[in-house]
């Protein structure tokens, strides 16, 4: 059985998790550090923002192609590639911390011009600057939440409309 989309409260502690596993992943990196960005994305990066309790961390590289070598090491700290999820969305790689639900962290490389890049930062970034758009997405996550239940591709797509309406005001 699939589990249910659960909306949890904002909790305080989700940036300091961020900043811990960002480190982690970081030293996994070796010497591709010096040419990769961090960023913690999703509601967990918005304070007082609820959300699905999985910490969503993006890493920005030149070219996509520079963390294949690193797949390996990124293993070792119990970062799951999922092939299936990356195939579903090109231009991206994308991991799970642990392999099986319930994750806790999820982790999506991806180029540093890419758009995905680019709307994951400033969807971020004009929720924590509107706290009236915050309240409005939430409010949105909790009804979709109960509406979709198990249905995790429904949820996301039901909040597209939503996220590309406050894309494109921020973009104004």
């Amino acid at each position: 059985m699939a589990d249910t989309l659960q909306i949890a409260p904002y909790r305080p502690g989700w940036p300091q998790y961020f900043e811990q596993t960002a480190a982690t992943i970081l030293v996994a990196l070796g010497e591709l550090v010096d040419k990769a960005i961090i960023e913690h994305i999703g509601s967990t990066a918005v304070p007082g923002l609820p959300a699905k309790p999985i910490i969503d961390i993006m890493l920005g590289l030149p070219r996509l192609s520079d963390l294949e070598p690193y797949f390996s090491a990124l293993s070792a700290i119990d970062f799951n590639h999922q092939p299936q999820m990356a195939a579903a969305m090109p231009g991206r790689h994308y991991f799970t911390q642990p392999a099986h639900p319930p994750r806790q962290v999820h982790l999506h490389a991806v180029a540093l011009d890419s758009d995905f890049w680019r709307d994951k930062l400033l969807f971020r970034d004009a929720l924590r600057a509107d706290p009236q758009l915050s309240a409005n997405y939430a409010e949105l996550k909790q009804t979709l939440a109960e509406r979709y239940g198990e249905d995790r591709a429904g949820y996301t797509e039901a909040k597209s409309g939503f996220i590309n309406a406050a894309l494109t005001a921020a973009k104004r």
